[in-house]
């Protein structure tokens, strides 16, 4: 077995175990379930949106939620969230807590429902296997009172 004695190799792995560590300690919400579907909702403040992004591709599904506002998009929390599959059948129904939404799905076609404040959107998504599926929902400036 070789020993590591050159120093940059040395500096790159401890950086590389002190990210991991932080990365660790970043704040997560906590897994929930809605019948068979487990899910985590959250991603408000900088460390919790960090520390979600960096699981998505362990997650079949990642919906992201904003409101357009000028040149920038700003998050969008307490979205009435309603995701059905192929025969219409609802296999989630939750309010997102937060700017992301991470869902457990089967691979398949689903329909997801997004409402926010007034306004209603719909996208279709395809989970397959061992390939995270992400769909954006982006509403515009108009939505009123946007900021949560």
């Amino acid at each position: 077995m070789k020993t590591l004695s050159h120093p940059a190799t040395v500096a790159v792995l401890l950086g590389a175990l002190l990210t991991g560590a932080a990365h660790a300690l970043a704040p997560m919400p906590p897994v929930q379930h809605a019948g068979a579907v487990e899910y985590l909702s959250g991603g408000i403040g900088k460390d919790e949106a960090t520390a979600i992004e960096l699981v998505t591709k362990q997650w079949p599904l990642t919906l992201e939620f904003a409101v357009k506002d000028k040149k920038r998009a700003d998050f969008a929390a307490d979205v009435n969230v309603r995701v059905r599959d192929a025969r219409q059948h609802t296999v989630l129904q939750t309010t997102a807590q937060g700017p992301f939404l991470l869902a457990r799905l089967h691979p398949g076609h689903y329909t997801v429902q997004a409402k926010f404040k007034d306004k209603t959107l719909h996208k279709q998504v395809t989970v397959r296997p061992n390939q995270p599926a992400r769909a954006v929902f982006l509403w515009p400036a108009e939505t009123e009172n946007h900021r949560s």
